[in-house]
């Protein structure tokens, strides 16, 4: 079990997370964040990246490794990350 109420109220995982999804699909398109200048072209690259499922593949693998905890077994926070009502400081 994962404790995604901490999680979401951490700004690194987001970001972390948005990253994720991002990276696979510029990089495989060989583009840059500065190339996406209209709304159009955002979902045109959207529709690309999903439409394909080796980049479909390369976008759960990248969230695959934001979510897993490797110091816990299998995809889950340990007990105490479990038990975190507030972000730890």
């Amino acid at each position: 079990m994962i404790n995604w109420k901490i999680r979401f109220k951490n700004p690194v995982f987001i970001g972390q997370l948005l990253l994720s999804f991002i990276i696979p699909i510029l990089g495989y398109f060989g583009i840059t964040a500065q190339d996406i200048t209209t709304w159009a072209s955002l979902f045109s690259l959207l529709i690309d990246a999903f439409s394909n499922p080796y980049v479909v593949l390369l976008v759960i693998i990248s969230v695959w490794n934001a979510v897993n905890d490797p110091t816990t077994r299998g995809i889950q926070d340990s007990n105490l990350a479990r038990q975190y009502e507030f972000l730890k400081k």
